[in-house]
């Protein structure tokens, strides 16, 4: 198939599924989407074990592997999807929050990504190395998944926030760990290849930082110029050519493309919008950006749902996949739970802080993504596996239970 068929097709498979949920089970938009693809995919490989003369999970089969799922998320929809999130966070509330959203960034996803991964290991009898590549694609939250809920939550300002800020910036250092764990687990197809921890270093550094001062540098260019425009569409069409256009380049300067996205996002979302743009422009730039995040929030769910059909699934991956989930959701409490306590003296937090950010830590397309990224191996089809599993309960049932949980918390003692 070709790239305007795939596309096509699951434009209107977004739409179809999108309309079931409407209509018959109200759950939120994006959570619907996954629910009815998931839904419908297992119903075909029912049918297809029913009736295998029939062939038809084959030919589904066939064509979700056609689709360059984590190609298409990490390439160009998710430097979109960073831009449009950080786009509609208060730099003013975040800014309030820098401290912990800093400190759970950084020791968050590097205790969560050694538990899971220690963790793994011990499950499924896998090198420490390759275990902690699977510890590295699980333990960010996917700020697709996280904005997506939050909407409906109900959550206080303050705790919102943190949440958003936190996913949207863990998502690029759980990314470079990532490439870091890839390379030293899988050295002929990594794409770096750090020796020692000042390599290490150095590279977290490059890819870190560097994301952040070219969606600065990025922002503030654009920002020049769309101060001396006065025509929507061109301004919107500008901040268009920002989102992809810089994602792209600092792919090609070796520099995180997410952490970029977030930044420019942040700045054009802050100091353009107050400085750079009319009241036409900020309604228009705001609702074309949101239509995106939608669209695009719709069909990187559905594609996580029948993404069921790339998974080889056996009696030991079913069990490591189940555990995987209670591994996971131990790796983020404690993640979320040290850098919380290492704060309280500094920064006192709510008492409900560390179980709505556990339970509010959605995984997402990304971590599928990283998944489906890692080069053939023995591993590989346990690690998706496992991820698989994770996503789907965190997504479904936690994100489903999220404002249930903030609603039980936030009640009088």
């Amino acid at each position: 198939m070709t790239i305007l068929q795939i596309t096509s097709l699951l434009v209107v498979l977004a739409g179809a599924f999108g309309a079931v949920n409407y209509f018959y089970l109200k759950l939120p938009a994006s959570i619907g989407i996954l629910v009815v693809a998931l839904a419908a995919s297992v119903v075909v490989i029912a049918l297809d074990w029913l009736a295998p003369a029939i062939g038809i999970a084959d030919a589904v089969r066939a064509v979700v592997l056609n689709i360059e799922f984590s190609e298409a998320l990490l390439n160009w929809m998710l430097g979109l999807l960073l831009f449009a999130g950080a786009l509609h966070v208060r730099v003013d509330l975040l800014r309030a929050q820098a401290l912990p959203v800093a400190v759970i960034t950084l020791v968050g996803v590097l205790t969560s990504t050694v538990i899971a991964g220690y963790g793994f290991a011990w499950i499924t009898g896998f090198p420490l190395i390759v275990a902690m590549v699977f510890g590295a694609l699980i333990s960010p939250t996917d700020p697709v998944a996280v904005l997506g809920v939050l909407r409906d939550a109900n959550l206080r300002q303050s705790l919102e926030i943190q949440i958003a800020g936190e996913s949207l910036f863990n998502d690029g250092v759980g990314y470079v760990v990532f490439l870091l764990l890839v390379g030293l687990a899988f050295p002929l197809h990594g794409e770096h290849h750090a020796a020692g921890w000042q390599a290490v270093a150095t590279l977290f550094l490059r890819e870190a930082a560097g994301g952040a001062i070219l969606g600065g540098v990025l922002g503030w260019l654009t920002f020049l110029l769309i101060r001396r425009i006065d025509d929507y569409v061109l301004e919107v069409l500008i901040s268009l050519g920002l989102a992809l256009g810089g994602y792209e380049l600092a792919v090609a300067l070796g520099v995180s493309g997410p952490i970029m996205a977030v930044v420019a996002g942040l700045f054009i979302g802050d100091v353009g919008k107050k400085f750079g743009m009319g009241a036409i422009t900020q309604e228009y730039l705001d609702k074309f950006w949101e239509i995106v995040d939608e669209m695009l929030n719709a069909v990187l769910f559905l594609l996580i749902g029948v993404e069921v059909f790339a998974l080889a699934l056996d009696l030991d991956m079913i069990r490591a996949s189940v555990l995987a989930i209670g591994l996971s959701l131990l790796a983020r409490l404690v993640g979320v739970a040290l850098p919380v306590l290492l704060l309280q003296r500094v920064r006192p937090q709510e008492r409900d802080v560390i179980p709505i950010m556990t339970w509010g830590g959605l995984k997402g397309g990304i971590s599928v993504a990283l998944a489906l990224s890692l080069p053939d191996s023995a591993w590989k089809p346990t690690i998706l596996a496992a991820t698989y599993f994770v996503v789907v309960f965190s997504i479904i049932v936690q994100g489903l239970s999220v404002g249930l949980l903030a609603r039980w918390l936030s009640r009088p003692a």
